[in-house]
């Protein structure tokens, strides 16, 4: 079948877009891989799929697939490429607009400066809804990954993340110790590894390893929860400027009970059309 595609990309993190709602969409695990494949395919972190929605209160359904095939709840970057896509297209006249997805209802809106800010939702810290394998909520969890002990914060933005904090982000070891806490037996679902070095209180450098796609130059979902993460330890202010490896991402939080916003580019890259 023949596949009408848009390749696009916010601070880096790169994604295939799929209109589901004017073709027809129905691929294997393994054929999301091949789309995914940089040698083989197009290339990208994540394939996005743009569905009609099944709520009255919404515009769209949006769809996230790791390079790896496997369906996720939710991707901070994709949703700014998302609500670009639909406005680009001509699916939506709509600046703003509601988008049904596997971790609840997300705002993403198109700014005038050309940003796109998105409404993520609170943060959910108990252990049994991000899932993470803990008796009982804490500020800090320590976890034994193969006989060394490694603190870190856990917590959901709709998908589960740990968060490091280290001294030097560049040097941290992002590969190894990112695969290790990703497969730990403690995250049932598995876990984004977030390595956030504080440069002050409104300003921190952040890599992360990404469950199922390594690590990306940014992740959304990742910057909103090592901001969070920062903020319930007291390291940051409720506005933090992120520098990813791909671009600055821009992420604000009033703290317990509100929600949070992650503002920062998506830009359109080429279309084009595959076989699958």
């Amino acid at each position: 079948m023949k596949l009408k595609f848009t390749k696009m990309q916010g601070a880096g993190n790169d994604f295939v877009v799929l209109d589901g709602i004017n073709q027809r969409i129905t691929l294997s695990a393994a054929q999301y891989q091949v789309l995914a494949d940089r040698h083989f395919g197009i290339g990208c972190d994540q394939i996005l799929l743009v569905e009609t929605s099944s709520r009255p209160d919404c515009d769209f359904r949006y769809r996230i697939f790791n390079a790896d095939g496997g369906e996720v709840q939710q991707c901070g970057n994709g949703a700014r490429c998302f609500v670009r896509f639909v406005h680009e297209q001509e699916l939506t006249p709509k600046r703003e607009i509601r988008v049904e997805t596997a971790a609840g209802v997300i705002v993403p809106r198109l700014e005038d400066d050309g940003q796109v800010t998105v409404d993520m939702g609170p943060p959910r810290f108990l252990p049994a809804e991000i899932p993470f394998a803990a008796p009982a909520q804490a500020l800090t969890y320590t976890i034994d990954v193969d006989g060394e002990p490694v603190e870190m914060s856990v917590l959901s933005m709709g998908n589960p993340h740990a968060v490091r904090v280290v001294c030097d982000a560049d040097t941290a070891p992002v590969h190894e110790l990112g695969s290790r806490i990703e497969n730990h037996a403690s995250f049932p679902e598995r876990v984004n590894v977030g390595f956030m070095q504080v440069l002050h209180r409104r300003e921190i450098k952040l890599r992360v390893f990404e469950r199922g796609a390594g690590e990306t130059l940014a992740c959304g979902t990742g910057a909103c929860a090592a901001v969070v993460a920062g903020i319930t330890r007291g390291l940051l202010d409720d506005s933090v400027q992120v520098h990813t490896r791909g671009g600055d991402l821009s992420i604000s939080w009033q703290g317990p009970g509100h929600h949070v916003f992650l503002t920062g580019p998506a830009v359109t890259v080429f279309q084009g059309e595959i076989e699958v």
